[in-house]
């Protein structure tokens, strides 16, 4: 049974992801507006796995005993100064994500919510690699600089991402 306070936070990561999936959907556009579609592939890829994990933590919550409830999504940015800007707001927004795990874990861990921790366990590793594929992304557009030949080579590349596995951590 979770504890009122780790639902109402659960809850709250759960805004987060979904808003998460927003902001990339945003890019997307943004991307394609651009023409820039193997970029706006990459990120539908990404809207994908924020979905998932916003659908993993709800059913976290109700598996536990808990209520899901659903809040409002913010609108997200709409455009973004080039190519490089949006993915350094992606990998800022990462950044976020990640504390916001951080301090869901703390706080598991001090109302000695085992379950909820060990559940967390998997999102605080997975930062890690989302961290380091934006960041990836990041350090090769500050490589690419104002190369169009690069930024042609690097869209074509991010759309080699692949789909996210659907085999995060269920609910109970």
């Amino acid at each position: 049974m979770l504890k009122p306070k780790m639902e109402e936070a659960l809850n709250g990561q759960v805004n987060e992801e979904v808003f998460s999936a927003y902001l990339y959907a945003s890019m997307v556009s943004y991307f394609e507006s651009v023409n820039l579609k193997g970029f706006a592939h990459w990120m539908r890829m990404q809207v994908l796995e924020e979905q998932i994990h916003g659908q993993k933590v709800g059913e976290f919550i109700m598996a536990r005993g808990g209520r899901l409830r659903l809040r409002a999504i913010a609108e997200p940015q709409q455009d973004w100064a080039s190519p490089s800007a949006a993915f350094e707001a992606a990998l800022q927004h990462e950044q976020h994500i990640t504390e916001c795990l951080n301090n869901l874990s703390t706080l598991a861990f001090s109302e000695q919510d085992h379950a909820t921790r060990t559940f967390l366990e998997w999102f605080v590793t997975e930062q890690v690699e989302e961290e380091a594929n934006t960041d990836n992304m990041v350090q090769q557009l500050k490589l690419a600089g104002d190369a169009s030949g690069a930024l042609f080579l690097l869209d074509r590349e991010a759309g080699q991402r692949p789909a996210p596995a659907i085999a995060a951590p269920t609910g109970a």
